[in-house]
């Protein structure tokens, strides 16, 4: 069996009884076109690593190989799925690696070699944390992802892509521009996925910025994006008492005005912050 006389997406869906799991956020993405789009997003994958998370039926690992994936790493939990990509990996000799395993206990810097190009439509129950682990990755070493390509839900792709005063900014948009740039590619609607989900989906792009600022820095920033935005509301010189220090003490040294909100500031300016805890802390 070859990758062109495979079964179709809908015919490994029923054979294997692919009815999707709640556990596991599963909304199986089946239009060619749309997964075509998706795997040409990164550009040239020759000599990458690509990883994808939580493969399903294969649409997607299909589209990524033809789009010219030469070492494609497939991260599965559900074991129904795993017995698919298995499937679909003796049709392509050497080209895939499965990886049976929860995504949230992987370490990506262990998972084959720079450059890597993580490509995936992620479970909706863990996007934000599995995205969080990778931009922990990126701080340590900025060579650690190449790039990413990603769908989360549309209010989540805001929040990536969100500028400060808007509805949408907020923790996870300093984090995401804070290490990398993100752009918000296109929209997918409900009934693109077997079965539809009640929301829609955007696609997004992540490019690592060029420095690593350290672990350090990273976990500072965490605790400063937290505290600012734990009460969103409130004027930094009270939402910051949450730090454990003196407002004062931060915001006097990083040339913020305490009477500001979270939503205001720019990611140059809470990284001011961050540095300022990271010395009195």
């Amino acid at each position: 069996m070859t990758l062109e006389t495979l079964p179709s997406l809908r015919d490994v869906i029923r054979t294997h009884d692919l009815a999707a799991d709640k556990r596991f956020g599963q909304h199986f993405l089946t239009d060619p076109n749309i997964l075509a789009r998706i795997a040409a997003a990164p550009g040239n994958l020759a000599g990458r690593t690509v990883i994808e998370i939580g493969p399903g039926p294969g649409g997607l690992t299909r589209a990524l190989l033809d789009a010219g994936a030469e070492r494609l790493i497939a991260v599965e939990i559900d074991p129904r799925c795993v017995a698919v990509i298995g499937e679909l990996s003796d049709a392509v000799p050497g080209k895939i690696e499965l990886v049976e395993a929860d995504a949230l206990t992987l370490d990506i810097q262990q998972l084959g070699t720079a450059p890597r190009q993580i490509v995936a439509n992620l479970p909706y129950n863990v996007a934000t944390p599995l995205l969080i682990d990778w931009l922990k990755a990126i701080a340590e070493d900025a060579t650690a992802i190449e790039g990413m390509t990603l769908m989360f839900q549309r209010e989540v792709a805001d929040r990536l892509v969100a500028k400060p005063g808007t509805k949408s900014y907020g923790r996870l948009s300093v984090m995401t521009q804070w290490l990398t740039r993100p752009q918000k590619l296109f929209d997918l609607p409900g009934g693109a996925f077997t079965p539809p989900p009640k929301v829609v989906s955007s696609v997004v792009r992540l490019a690592p910025s060029d420095a690593a600022p350290g672990l350090k820095a990273f976990t500072a920033m965490e605790r400063v994006v937290a505290a600012a935005f734990g009460q969103r509301r409130k004027m930094l010189r009270q939402s910051l008492k949450a730090l454990g220090c003196p407002p004062e003490s931060i915001l006097d040294p990083a040339g913020i005005d305490g009477a500001r909100r979270a939503e205001t500031l720019d990611i140059a300016e809470f990284v001011r912050l961050a540095e300022a805890w990271r010395r009195v802390s």
